[in-house]
């Protein structure tokens, strides 16, 4: 722990880094909340999903150009329009769905709209993080102290969304996401941290190679496999504790990946890795991919809560490997959208998945499933491995990486 405590005592880390979490803690609480108050407001559970998709999907698609918009501006430009409009948006929603008979249509355009106005708090954090710990070791602690701690915004926001909406109507949930958001995102670009990042060095908007050239898909593709993977795995495990009549179960099992992810996430960091990421990174994937299968085999549900455990070992480290990777390829002035990219490949592939599984459940038997599950991961670490670019890159020494060259750093945004 002390390594970490190290990353934290960086001049202007802690104060950047828990700013960014605050805001972030909003992607957290408001998708659980939105849900339940477009229900509530509407009266259906049709217009709730509909709007909750609309909202994700351009949340997630739009992702690297909002993250492109930061490369180009710099945060303390970019990030507070985001931040506002954002969280207007769902105050919107919020006193609409309390003042209830709201048009399914005027729902489903406020919540598209709030999804496209998502800030990178994530992408630009880890941006953030890059310039602040050019150490490569001391870099890698960083991203994987930024992953455990996201792990733990995402279970611990529906909770507190679970408490709240035991004494308060949900639309006070969306009120709390818009809060968070803001004042975050506010305290972030005020932090000191961010007066050495400002807009990209020679970068052109219309630049369609964000990276080096040195392909910039291999960690994209591994984290849209991981995604695939635990977006199936959600559905998976629902369906296992229902075949044991313990369908209430479910949730444990799903927090025994939680806990796996977050051991192996600060392990990951801690450790003094001698193979280069792009390794690692199709090294943890295999290992999700061998974990699934191995779920899959669990007899009852205190063996499927430890392949969950074991599953979960290998989900922090692939993520957190695939930002590092990401970090590595890119120029300085397009870091936070190659992050995005990674981000963005994560969430489309959970979302995928977790339609596509919904197909094979009751058709296939499930340990077929799980391991059909934990398959795209493994092929694409296999297509990185087995690419031109991979085999280049195993035969340049360490020494010669861009990520170990000094980059010259962005003028400061003043």
């Amino acid at each position: 722990m002390s390594s970490y405590a190290a990353v934290l005592r960086t001049p202007g880390a802690a104060r950047a880094f828990g700013a960014a979490l605050l805001g972030r803690l909003s992607y957290g609480t408001a998708p659980l909340a939105l849900v339940l108050a477009v229900q509530r407001g509407s009266g259906s559970y049709a217009v709730a999903g509909t709007v909750m998709a609309l909202f994700g999907i351009s949340s997630v698609l739009l992702s690297p150009v909002r993250a492109a918009l930061v490369d180009r501006h710099g945060p303390r430009r970019a990030l507070p329009p985001m931040a506002v409009l954002y969280g207007a948006l769902l105050v919107a929603l919020a006193c609409v769905c309390l003042l209830g008979g709201a048009g399914a249509a005027l729902l489903a355009v406020l919540g598209t709209a709030a999804g496209a106005c998502t800030p990178p708090l994530g992408p630009t954090m880890r941006t953030v993080w890059s310039e602040l710990v050019p150490d490569r070791r001391m870099l890698e602690r960083a991203y994987s102290l930024d992953g455990v701690c996201e792990e733990l915004l995402y279970v611990s926001g529906p909770l507190v969304i679970g408490v709240l909406v035991q004494y308060a109507d949900p639309a006070v949930g969306v009120l709390l996401g818009a809060g968070l958001v803001v004042v975050g995102t506010l305290a972030l670009v005020a932090s000191p941290a961010l007066r050495t990042t400002g807009p990209g060095t020679g970068q052109d908007s219309g630049d369609a190679a964000p990276v080096r050239g040195r392909a910039p898909w291999r960690p994209a593709l591994v984290a849209a496999g991981v995604g695939l993977a635990l977006g199936a795995v959600d559905l998976l495990v629902l369906a296992f504790a229902d075949d044991r009549g313990r369908a209430s179960a479910a949730p444990w099992l799903l927090a025994a990946l939680s806990v796996g992810s977050a051991v192996g996430g600060l392990v990951n960091g801690a450790v003094r890795w001698r193979r280069p990421a792009r390794s690692r990174l199709a090294l943890f994937a295999v290992g999700l991919a061998g974990a699934l299968a191995l779920a899959g085999a669990a007899p009852g549900l205190a063996a499927l809560a430890g392949a969950m455990v074991l599953a979960g070992l290998f989900v922090a480290p692939a993520l957190t490997t695939a930002y590092l990777y990401a970090d590595e390829l890119a120029s300085p002035g397009t870091r936070t959208r190659a992050g995005a990219w990674v981000n963005t490949a994560v969430n489309a592939g959970s979302s995928a998945a977790s339609a596509g599984v919904g197909l094979l459940v009751g058709r296939l038997p499930l340990p077929w499933c799980f391991v059909l599950a934990g398959l795209p991961a493994l092929c694409c670490a296999l297509a990185v491995r087995s690419s031109r670019g991979a085999r280049a890159d195993a035969r340049r020494p360490a020494s010669e990486t861009p990520a170990d060259r000094p980059e010259p750093r962005p003028t400061a945004d003043r």
